[in-house]
């Protein structure tokens, strides 16, 4: 028995290739190579949400940066973020508005059909259908801006798009919102002490959160078909293409080996 040694070599309960973490486990190791840096990205984007108008723009940074660190691909936090700030301020605007809109009818509409509930319970009903739209709704919104970022479908389809996604990755969306109502418990807890941290951690972690979670389902069933549809790789996996081969395998094209016949060698006299 080897005291020293061996332990490296294929074998029994021996991996050949090191085990990928998956789930939290990969989450947590990629969060903590940049738990600094999406702090850094915290105050960023606290600083340009400040101006309300800038929400929608501002949120697709956020997403764009975010996505990229996810999915343990290179962002530069400041060049990276206003690249994205200004590429999809159009939609990040438009989507903005429309999130104004939908936030002013359901703070109306909520406690208004909960206070008729009392009285009525006929009226619980469009109560629940409220509140089930709210919630899907806010669901959407784990796709919406991971779409304007990584695509170049227009508004109406990138809504069409999360509408289905959410219950196409009901999963990542359900696990996604608990993490969202955790935070959300959580500071409003430790009020008014959760507001010094507000700054500095949980906008980018809950856009971490859900990128790392709902952005394999835009690849999925968003990204991938697009490509599949043209017969092209998909350019997001062209990391995993190496070309560091030295030498490049010629079998099939070289020609078999010739047979030469032995000489025979001449008989000496002594």
């Amino acid at each position: 028995m080897r005291l020293f040694g061996g332990y490296d070599q294929p074998g029994r309960g021996i991996p050949k290739m090191p085990m990928e973490k998956k789930g939290f486990f990969k989450f947590m190791e990629i969060y903590g190579r940049r738990m600094w840096q999406l702090m850094g990205l915290n105050i960023l984007y606290f600083i340009t949400l400040l101006p309300i108008v800038t929400a929608g723009p501002a949120t697709a940074a956020m997403t764009k940066v975010c996505r990229n660190w996810s999915q343990e691909r290179n962002a530069f936090l400041w060049a990276d973020y206003w690249d994205a700030f200004k590429k999809n301020f159009k939609q990040g605007f438009a989507m903005g508005l429309i999130d104004l809109f939908f936030l002013a009818g359901f703070a109306v509409a909520i406690p208004t059909y909960s206070e008729w509930s009392k009285n009525s319970q006929l009226m619980f009903i469009p109560f629940i259908i409220c509140l089930s739209c709210c919630i899907v709704f806010f669901m959407m919104h784990f796709y919406i801006y991971l779409m304007i970022v990584s695509t170049e479908l227009n508004l109406r389809k990138i809504l069409k798009n999360a509408f289905f996604l959410v219950s196409l990755g009901l999963k990542s969306s359900l696990w996604t919102l608990v993490v969202w109502i955790f935070i959300g418990a959580l500071i409003f807890l430790f009020l008014p002490f959760s507001l010094g941290i507000v700054l500095f951690f949980p906008l980018s972690f809950l856009c971490f959160v859900t990128a790392f979670n709902c952005y394999p389902v835009v690849r999925k069933y968003v990204i991938q078909p697009y490509y599949d549809q043209l017969g092209e790789d998909n350019p997001e996996f062209d990391y995993l293409k190496t070309d560091d081969a030295v030498f490049e395998d010629m079998g099939a094209s070289e020609p078999p080996p010739q047979k030469t016949e032995k000489k025979k060698k001449p008989k000496t006299i002594s």
